[in-house]
């Protein structure tokens, strides 16, 4: 099976995002604890979040603030992560919770008039209760 060069590509950026989304929620554990991220942090939020702040943020800085985190270490980046994973205010990305969800019931709106076939009005049978 070949696959395009293109699709092979988005493939490679769908993966990196993936990684970034797990490196990101993996400091956010660190400082806000495993628990309260998996129950109270919704993905989709914080993929948006990212994807909007990312946009302003190549906007509004200038190549030259971003040279700093190519020479860094992993460690250098790791604490960097943490400290400002510690400023993350959670309640913005709180996952909605759903309600019960509700039987429909029965409805009696047409009870007194049920359905009948229009081809077994034609053929002149008579309703059935």
């Amino acid at each position: 099976m070949s696959y395009s060069k293109a699709a092979l590509f988005g493939f490679c950026v769908a993966l990196v995002a993936y990684n970034v989304l797990a490196v990101v929620k993996a400091a956010l554990r660190t400082q806000h604890g495993e628990e309260t991220i998996e129950q109270e942090l919704s993905e989709y939020y914080l993929a948006g979040n990212i994807a909007r702040t990312y946009d302003g943020m190549m906007i509004a800085l200038p190549d030259e603030e971003w040279i700093a985190f190519q020479s860094m270490t992993i460690l250098q980046l790791a604490e960097i992560l943490l400290q400002l994973a510690r400023n993350v205010t959670l309640s913005t990305f709180r996952k909605s919770r759903r309600g019960t969800k509700k039987s429909p019931g029965k409805c009696d709106k047409h009870s007194k008039h049920p359905h009948v076939s229009t081809a077994r009005l034609l053929r002149g049978e008579e309703p059935s209760d």
